[in-house]
């Protein structure tokens, strides 16, 4: 463990801006609120739609650079596209590449048009004169007859393209409920049966996209295939920890290499293999009959005719946060983008960390360590990047930081034991604030956490900030934290405490690349850390 330790130091970054320990001691907690908040707005400004695509689709006269790759145009762009992000995506993509685009579908959630100009969010919408067709469907993020419509219309344009077009796709996070095809004779309402016992059995994410590929005709790498032989460009906005090309909207332009076999031993696992549709057994016998030539002939798809391109994540939004907020005067440190598991072991580890940076023993306590270290792996953390966090939080005090900027995103979970309202941001907020206020430690510490959505759960906020003294504001207004937590009431302890102040509000955002948290630690007693 010491060699791990020490070799994380030579991760350490240097940076020209020093803020001496003294000059921000007589900072107030509302300083670093304030800061707190423009660290999260800028990570949310970093993955805006228009931004994404603007950075990473260029146009040189009749060419189109994207990906380190170049494209022709003449006139030969096709555009199709799913998923909460991709409106936005579309507008800007049509402006882009101007009058060589034909023909767009783009399928987005029921209402988002009328929900994006309530939130001012006008310029993520289509001009009057755009040549792309918008359709709604998937009310309440659940595949229906509107969004199987929808994804009809894309099926049948990628299927009339030719080897001379270019099929730009636009790909964010809710595009696997936008895009349901099933793979006939199977009907949409047999297929979501199928996925919802499998889910309520206990499916992994993982089983439940392997079966979803299976039984789609497009899902699994079926877009590029009906595409075939035009080239397929894909951008994608994930929302999906370690950004799996194949899991983000079910992976419609990347070839599946599952086996129909597979798909049987997960419903064996499950012990659903003889309680499903006869629809479902003939779709899957095909797919045995049909499996060694369609491998090959995926595998040439994608080798030849699609690039996917990766052009907004949660990286991304922290790597804009952290510029943020060296702008601030704030050290920052990214811990990891990939935070899951349960809330209640990601607050543990906030608490910890705040603890290892702000307390004022001279030496670290063992133990403390040995914590810090054991519960990463249950929250999706390394200990290589936990190890090089608290090196860097050491060496930050010796060289005389005020205050650090621990960054992290991803998406932890809520075990739902009540009927209140909220969502895991708060929930993870009212968490933190609660090892913050232990007595033995009353933390200097602000946290922020925040759905880069701008929703959170059924809510209008986002999420909220919190810090150690969150306890003594509580209670000194008739709140009781741990009633709130057992029944998941997070939003509603935040609207009554102090007027809302601590609720994070910026409304609809009109992109999704999972959370992020913001920990604003001022290292005023931090230790060495051997």
């Amino acid at each position: 463990m010491a060699q791990i330790i020490a070799l994380s130091r030579f991760l350490h970054l240097k940076h020209p801006l020093r803020v001496k320990l003294a000059s921000l001691c007589f900072r107030s907690m509302s300083s670093l609120d304030t800061r707190a908040r423009a660290v999260f707005s800028a990570a949310v400004e970093g993955v805006q739609p228009d931004i994404v695509v603007r950075r990473s689709l260029e146009r040189h006269g009749d060419k189109l650079l994207v990906g380190g790759q170049s494209f022709t145009l003449a006139n030969n762009l096709y555009l199709v596209g799913f998923g909460k992000a991709v409106l936005g995506m579309a507008a800007e993509a049509e402006r882009i590449v101007g009058d060589h685009l034909i023909k767009g579908v783009v399928s987005v959630p029921h209402g988002i048009q009328k929900t994006l100009c309530i939130h001012g969010k006008e310029k993520m919408l289509l001009k009057k004169n755009s040549r792309i067709t918008v359709m709604e469907g998937a009310k309440k993020n659940l595949p229906d007859t509107d969004a199987q419509k929808s994804a009809e219309c894309i099926r049948e344009l990628a299927s009339g393209l030719t080897e001379k077009d270019l099929l730009l796709v636009l790909i964010s996070g809710g595009g696997s409920a936008l895009l349901p095809a099933p793979a006939p004779p199977m009907s949409l309402q047999e297929k979501q049966d199928v996925t919802r016992k499998l889910a309520a059995a206990g499916a992994t994410i993982q089983e439940l996209n392997t079966v979803r590929r299976a039984l789609s005709l497009l899902k699994g790498g079926g877009l590029a295939q009906c595409a075939n032989p035009a080239q397929v460009v894909a951008l994608i906005l994930s929302d999906v920890i370690g950004d799996p090309l194949d899991l983000i909207a079910s992976g419609p332009t990347v070839m599946s290499d599952f086996k129909p076999e597979e798909v049987w031993a997960i419903l064996d696992r499950y012990k659903l293999s003889f309680s499903l549709p006869s629809s479902m057994n003939e779709v899957l016998s095909k797919g045995r009959a049909h499996y060694g030539s369609q491998v090959q002939k995926q595998a040439e798809v994608q080798k030849d005719h699609v690039l996917n391109v990766v052009i907004g994540s949660n990286t991304i939004a922290l790597e804009c946060a952290s510029r943020k907020a060296v702008e601030l005067g704030l050290r920052p440190i990214i811990l990891s983008p990939g935070i899951c598991g349960d809330v209640h072991s990601v607050a543990r580890l906030y608490g910890l960390l705040s603890r290892f940076a702000c307390s004022p023993e001279k030496e670290t306590p063992p133990e403390l360590t040995a914590e810090i270290l054991q519960l990463g792996p249950e929250v999706g953390v390394e200990s290589w990047d936990l190890c090089r966090t608290m090196n860097m939080l050491v060496e930050e005090r010796k060289e005389g930081w005020g205050v650090t900027c621990l960054l992290a995103g991803g998406e932890p979970t809520v075990k739902l034991t009540g009927k209140g309202r909220g969502g895991r941001n708060q929930e993870l907020a009212l968490r933190v604030g609660l090892e913050l206020s232990r007595d033995e430690v009353k933390s200097a510490a602000v946290f922020l956490s925040g759905g880069t959505d701008g929703q959170d759960g059924p809510t209008e906020a986002a999420g909220a900030i919190t810090d150690g003294e969150l306890m003594k504001e509580a209670m000194s207004q008739g709140l009781d934290i741990k009633v709130s937590l057992i029944d998941n009431d997070s939003f509603t302890f935040f609207s009554q405490l102090s007027e809302g102040r601590r609720l994070l509000m910026p409304g609809l955002t009109g992109t999704n690349v999972m959370d992020v948290h913001a920990m604003l630690l001022p290292l005023s007693a931090q230790r060495d850390f051997q």
